[in-house]
């Protein structure tokens, strides 16, 4: 149980640091201006069957991930617009699970997501560095567990995010020798 929790979360869960300064914000929004180069890089040459190999025993192919880390911030930039111009919004869940398993998700080329994620982060890297400390502590409400989130806390999560489906891919290269 211990390896497959490892498998599951290899960088561990999020923590959030309980102040967040203008020096985290810094560091977080410069990973999400490299995240997508970096993403690219890992997984630009593998083959069709690398893509289709699943990255832990009941997880998602590299190619799921790749669409869903596209998916998932593209749904982290909506919430970002939303609690900047509405009044702490209770946010649209989705089901990643049942997004994961839709046809494109399982069959579609990556360079179409790496492209989308890699302007959905030039916008959100711009939205940020235009963003002060209160704007950042504006906040949305989560309906799968009612509790409100601040964009500061966002912002890390999603660095998080990123960095964790990262790992996914990069421990899987390691294990099967492809790197």
């Amino acid at each position: 149980m211990e390896d497959l929790e490892l498998l599951k979360y290899p960088i561990g869960k999020f923590n959030c640091p309980k102040e967040i300064t203008s020096s985290h914000i810094e560091s977080w929004t410069l990973e999400l201006e490299q995240f997508p180069n970096k993403f690219e890089n890992l997984v630009k040459n593998l083959s069709d069957e690398q893509l289709d190999t699943v990255y832990r025993p009941g997880g998602w192919t590299v190619r799921q991930v790749v669409h869903h880390v596209s998916d998932s911030h593209h749904n982290s930039y909506l919430r970002f617009k939303w609690a900047l111009t509405e009044d702490k919004p209770l946010i649209k869940a989705y089901y990643e699970d049942r997004w994961a398993e839709l046809f494109d998700t399982k069959t579609a080329p990556i360079k179409m997501s790496l492209n989308h994620l890699n302007a959905i982060h030039v916008k959100l890297v711009y939205l940020l560095k235009g963003l002060n400390m209160v704007d950042l502590q504006r906040s949305f409400i989560h309906p799968e567990d009612n509790l409100e989130y601040t964009l500061a806390f966002n912002v890390g999560k999603y660095v998080w995010h990123g960095n964790h489906h990262f790992a996914h891919i990069e421990s899987l290269l390691k294990r099967e020798n492809w790197v």
